[in-house]
């Protein structure tokens, strides 16, 4: 394969997968809002710039994750042009990985507001500040785990 024809393979897979995870990221804010019934994610980051900067910069380090991750993921050369583009493998694992995170954080979540009684989480959905943090760290633990996944040479 010539050289500018892979780095052509390279970028369009990492382009899809950018792809997926964003809209894997979108799912996880969505999912997040109904787990956490008394916190109103989307609304209240959209209260307040700092909150919506908090946001924008969690998702920005999560592209980030997701596009280092798939950068560094090895290719399979010289099969099928699906096959390099897409890793089905990979992207289940991604999809799994996904899922897992999201009901552990939010377990963890909830665990840990049960162990802290007089750190009540729930008071994070008062604040648009407060929101926009726990939303920011959200991203950030989706994207390493994301990266992680694929990362990991299967």
């Amino acid at each position: 394969m010539a050289f500018y024809s892979l780095v052509a393979v390279w970028i369009a897979r990492m382009v899809i997968m950018a792809g997926i995870c964003t809209f894997l990221g979108w799912l996880g804010i969505r999912i997040l809002d109904a787990l956490t019934p008394k916190i109103h994610e989307r609304e209240e980051i959209g209260k307040n710039p700092i909150a919506t900067g908090m946001f924008i910069a969690g998702f920005i380090i999560f592209i980030g994750l997701v596009i280092h991750g798939s950068s560094i993921a090895p290719i399979a050369l010289g099969g099928p042009i699906i096959e390099m583009l897409i890793d089905f493998r990979k992207l289940a694992l991604v999809s799994m990985c996904f899922f897992a995170s999201l009901l552990f954080g939010v377990l963890v979540f909830n665990i840990v507001d049960k162990l802290t009684p007089k750190i009540p989480f729930q008071k994070i959905g008062r604040s648009e500040i407060g929101t926009g943090i726990y939303v920011f760290g959200y991203l950030i633990f989706l994207g390493l785990i994301l990266h992680a996944a694929l990362a990991t040479p299967l």
